[in-house]
């Protein structure tokens, strides 16, 4: 049986044959255009959390909730320099310890140009716990630190708007709050889901040193950030790191309130599971879908072999084995599946293309929806095995036709 008799067979009920068709396209489109999807918001959320470590944790001071060593409850409080110092001998499986100072709202203006911004200051420790995206210059060091140096790393927004014209920044001067720093790097992150001190691609960071003397922050700290040496659990570490800030303090170490420690690990382990629950109802919805479209196949192809009844009784009377007419209608089946399926692929693919399309600034993609060429392969064997599963039951019931009781139907 060719090609075109294939063809012929399937052309001449065409209002079925698209039917048929469609439901097998329709539940295709929706399994490449699901995975292509949830991969691409996987790699946007992925993108939002860029740079930030996995196993690090946060540390501020609120309000104390409990009394403690006589001192009453919704005392307020704050953390200083010396708990860097606390955490480092006392919780030595910590591997980076990162304080932080935040200015909050100001003004960052250079010529005639002007752009909101928030200034935080920073120690160099910090770009290993919410790495930096340097694009021009580099980050702050450890000199900077040392000798006071009036210099920042400024943010992407910030960039684009004191430099409309593009071009590397470093060596030039911006003014903050009456104070000029010149800028010595260029973060060009669009900014985490995780934002410590405002956005990073708002946010002006200085050192440390020089916020604590520019804006008589003594030697005051907002937050301390740390991350935990490779293999160690943050999690197990947090009641610790609760307890050496809080006792310094005066505070009651059962106060979780009073002295909050935010564990990213926690976050990223609910994001994986998210991701994973996300990828199993993608396949379970879309395989679903094109189970229906196949079962559709099935039932019509059981439609036209009855139909058919006589053609087949003739097909047994001049010489045709059972085999060749269940081939015959299985191949039906195949080919009309793998056609309907085809269009169902190239169409989710185009539609992905234009999902990336959108998604893209400045020549480059927030993320890639399409799917790779494994599971546009697996997704074409899969059609060609329910194809095949389609069509076994019209072409047993075809087999077992007969001559006679074909003559007899006519």
């Amino acid at each position: 049986m060719n090609f075109r008799e294939i063809l012929d067979t399937l052309s001449r009920n065409k209002s079925r044959s698209l039917l048929t068709g469609f439901g097998v396209f329709w539940g295709v489109f929706m399994l490449i255009l699901l995975i292509g999807g949830a991969g691409g918001l996987k790699q946007m959320l992925q993108s939002t959390f860029a740079g930030f470590a996995t196993n690090a944790a946060m540390v501020w001071a609120q309000p104390t909730t409990k009394a403690f060593n006589g001192l009453p409850k919704g005392r307020r409080w704050s953390m200083d320099y010396r708990d860097v110092g606390r955490l480092e001998a006392q919780v030595p499986e910590l591997d980076k310890v990162a304080p932080l100072l935040m200015v909050g709202g100001g003004t960052a203006v250079f010529g005639d140009r002007s752009a909101s911004c928030r200034t935080n200051g920073a120690t160099p420790e910090y770009a290993a716990i919410s790495t930096p995206m340097i694009r021009y210059g580099r980050y702050l060091n450890p000199m900077d630190m040392a000798m006071g140096r009036k210099v920042c790393v400024i943010g992407r927004r910030i960039y684009t708007e004191l430099f409309p014209g593009g071009g590397d920044p470093c060596g030039k001067s911006l003014r903050i709050d009456s104070i000029y720093y010149e800028i010595v790097g260029v973060d060009y992150r669009s900014g985490n889901a995780i934002s410590i001190g405002g956005r990073a691609d708002e946010t002006v960071v200085v050192p440390l040193t020089v916020i604590q003397r520019a804006y008589n922050r003594g030697s005051a700290v907002d937050i301390i950030a740390v991350t935990a040496r490779p293999g160690v659990v943050m999690s197990a570490l947090t009641e610790r790191i609760r307890g050496v800030v809080a006792r310094a303090h005066s505070v009651d170490p059962a106060d979780s309130q009073g002295l909050m420690v935010f564990n990213t690990e926690v976050l990223f382990a609910m994001l994986d599971n998210l991701f994973s629950g996300v990828s199993f109802l993608t396949w379970l919805i879309g395989t679903g879908t094109l189970l229906a479209g196949a079962i559709g196949v099935s039932n019509i192809m059981m439609v036209t072999v009855r139909e058919r009844t006589s053609e087949f009784g003739i097909r047994r009377a001049i010489g045709a084995t059972p085999r060749m007419v269940m081939g015959q209608i299985m191949t039906e089946s195949v080919v009309l599946t793998a056609v309907a399926g085809a269009m169902g692929i190239m169409l989710a693919v185009a539609v992905l293309q234009m999902l990336e399309l959108a998604n893209t600034t400045d020549g480059v993609a927030a993320a890639s929806f399409q799917v790779d060429f494994g599971t546009a392969l697996s997704a074409s064997a899969l059609l060609t095995v329910l194809g095949m599963l389609a069509g076994l039951a019209p072409a047993w019931r075809a087999m077992k036709i007969k001559p006679v009781d074909a003559m007899r139907e006519e």
